[in-house]
């Protein structure tokens, strides 16, 4: 990830309050009565009248909720100490996005594969329940908007802080902002396909660009080893980049050409490296989660990116009479201000090696009589 997003609080995060009350306070306690919503949810009074309301207007989109809750509170019902302890612990890890990022040794994540091993009733309603927490049809519902509010406002608020307008996942693509009438889409950096407990959970949606989100990571577990698929939390774990971090840092591009002297650049010739190696692991997933190495040799090696960089050295050289050094000193100056402006911070690296190969030698760039 190139740069973090800075996290914006907004009422919607009163969804996520409400599912760990749910969670600890109704479903972790099921053994000690029947389901019923004027006792369980009394001592939260905004979430008792939002169940209410939904009971009794029987609006369509709100069915797996009022389902979910009483399914999984008699799912519950059936376990032990020792397993009700143990989703307890999986569900704080999984809302711990930060920690799970990092590997920390505080935290235990689980996938719907683990909640298997203690009841799959439980892994299909938790799964039913979580997934269909952040569609469109039960966030638009009416009820739902006048307690936690919409994610479109969530959005403008969002972009109004995090204004780059650059998706920080590649760099690359526009991301929209508070100029646009629509919005991108929200990833669940943690699947939602695979992560039960944390899907309305803001800390694990970061707005993403159509290429990073729906071409390359898609469902992609970052981190653990995505080249198999993951059905339980058994695994080769990896460090990958909280969308969150309050650390600031900086990725460090590096490019060298293997080609010989005026060929035409393909992405075969390109070695494109990343740094520093204190976040390594960190860079490895990244690159591997959003396809970056193939994604910027091709942006290098294409006709109105790379290609277009190289003429537009050799013109300024040969018309305005400038040389690749005055050429560079201006560039790292405009990639330093603006690294993500006109893709600079690939840009700059790209130039970078395509003149130490040889191909801004002084007697090419001679304009012919």
């Amino acid at each position: 990830m190139l740069f973090p997003y800075t996290y914006v609080p907004h009422k919607m995060e009163k969804m996520q309050a409400y599912i760990d009350f749910i969670f600890f306070q109704v479903w972790c306690k099921a053994r000690d009565g029947d389901y019923a919503v004027d006792t369980l949810f009394s001592d939260q009074a905004e979430l008792q009248a939002l169940i209410t309301e939904l009971h009794t207007s029987e609006v369509k989109g709100a069915d797996f909720f009022l389902t979910g809750l009483q399914q999984v509170f008699e799912d519950f019902k059936l376990l032990t100490d020792a397993q009700i302890d143990q989703l307890k612990r999986w569900y704080r890890s999984n809302n711990n996005i930060e920690s799970v990022c990092s590997c920390g040794d505080d935290v235990e994540p689980a996938v719907y594969g683990d909640v298997s091993t203690i009841s799959d009733d439980l892994s299909k309603h938790l799964r039913g329940f979580f997934k269909n927490l952040y569609s469109h049809s039960f966030l638009s519902l009416k009820s739902v908007r006048e307690m936690i509010g919409n994610i479109d406002d969530h959005y403008h608020q969002f972009m109004t802080t995090n204004s780059k307008g650059k998706c920080p996942f590649c760099g690359i693509h526009d991301i929209k902002g508070i100029y646009h009438s629509n919005r991108d889409a929200y990833d669940h950096y943690l699947p939602k396909d695979k992560y039960p407990f944390n899907t309305i959970n803001f800390r694990n949606l970061a707005p993403a660009c159509p290429e990073c989100n729906s071409s390359y990571k898609l469902t992609t577990n970052p981190v653990f080893e995505c080249k198999t698929p993951i059905t339980s939390g058994d695994g080769a774990k990896r460090k990958a980049f909280y969308p969150y971090c309050k650390t600031e840092y900086h990725l460090e591009l590096n490019i060298k050409l293997d080609m010989n002297n005026g060929a035409k650049i393909t992405p075969d010739d390109i070695v494109l490296s990343v740094g520093p190696e204190e976040h390594g692991e960190q860079i490895a997933t990244w690159m591997d989660v959003y396809g970056i190495d193939e994604r910027y040799k091709a942006k290098c090696s294409g006709e109105n990116d790379g290609r277009y960089w190289i003429e537009q050295v050799i013109d300024e050289c040969q018309n305005d009479g400038k040389t690749p050094e005055e050429i560079f000193t201006t560039l790292t100056r405009q990639a330093r201000l603006r690294p993500f402006a006109e893709t600079n911070f690939l840009k700059r690296p790209f130039l970078e090696a395509c003149d130490r190969a040889g191909l801004f030698d002084k007697s090419l760039l001679c304009k012919e009589e």
